[in-house]
């Protein structure tokens, strides 16, 4: 009798065994089948496929790779908002230091592309200030560059990237956007003399022609009060003199971020299409 026990619990033994080898070894087909989803840039099919391993995976061995790529598919996707919620579920079940920090950088790139840079920015602080990370220091103040370019702010891009390297290529990029951009302010300020603000930002015939109207609505008006036709000369210069004025105002300030929006959307085509660096 006491064999027959023996034997009974041997056997149970085995088979409990056998199904947990079977069930790792399921579980990591699964998951071998899902990232080679991804890989494939089957992003959708691939999200399916990690969330039904996610679902059967009792033991969580995958839960953090799993989330991991499912935010990643996300973001591919462009569903940036399901991206940070996978990601951050990424983060939240990490074993170690390394897989934290990574996450963590995956969060940031998101929310740089979602230009949500001030979250961006706060998250990286967190990982700059955190001692573990001391020897990421170029890799937080890469993506801190990166966070700037997406914040329209190219001079603290370019002294971000200068502190990994002087003649980093995104440091010398940086720099000849900024030095590009036009500054609306001094457009605004410059067209106090007609057509100075459009001369500034390359536009000489509007320049001109704001000049001539100004030119010509001034005369009128001055000549309507030196021969005291006061009607006239308040009817000119209100309708007519101040109109040209103000617009010419107008028109230097919007030409001047018009201009910078080419050049900031020339700068992002060229990284998206020409660089080849890690990009968010």
């Amino acid at each position: 009798m006491t064999s027959v026990i023996k034997l009974i619990y041997i056997i149970t033994l085995v088979l409990l065994l056998f199904s947990n080898v079977f069930s790792q070894t399921t579980f990591e087909a699964q998951f071998n089948y899902a990232e080679n989803l991804y890989s494939q840039e089957n992003y959708f099919d691939a999200i399916t496929e990690f969330k039904r391993l996610l679902f059967f995976d009792e033991s969580d061995n995958y839960v953090y790779s799993a989330n991991l790529y499912i935010g990643l598919s996300y973001k591919m996707g462009g569903r940036f908002s399901d991206a940070l919620q996978y990601l951050a579920l990424a983060k939240l079940n990490s074993s170690s230091e390394e897989e934290f920090f990574d996450s963590s950088i995956d969060i940031i790139k998101v929310n740089i592309l979602r230009r949500t840079t001030g979250r961006a920015f706060a998250l990286l602080d967190t990982l700059a200030n955190d001692t573990s990370f001391v020897h990421k220091f170029e890799e937080i103040n890469y993506w801190r560059g990166w966070a700037y370019i997406f914040s329209n702010e190219w001079e603290k891009a370019e002294l971000t990237f200068s502190e990994i390297q002087s003649t980093h290529q995104l440091a010398v990029l940086c720099d000849s956007v900024n030095n590009e951009l036009y500054n609306p302010q001094l457009a605004k300020y410059l067209s106090i003399v007609p057509g100075a603000g459009q001369f500034y930002t390359g536009e000489y015939v509007s320049g001109l022609i704001s000049i001539g109207w100004n030119v010509l609505w001034g005369y009128l008006t001055i000549e309507a009060f030196i021969e005291d036709r006061i009607f006239d000369g308040v009817l000119i210069g209100s309708l007519l003199w101040w109109r040209f004025y103000s617009g010419n105002i107008q028109n230097a300030e919007k030409f001047a971020l018009e201009k910078n929006i080419k050049i900031t959307n020339s700068a992002l085509n060229y990284l998206q299409n020409n660089y080849v660096g890690e990009k968010p």
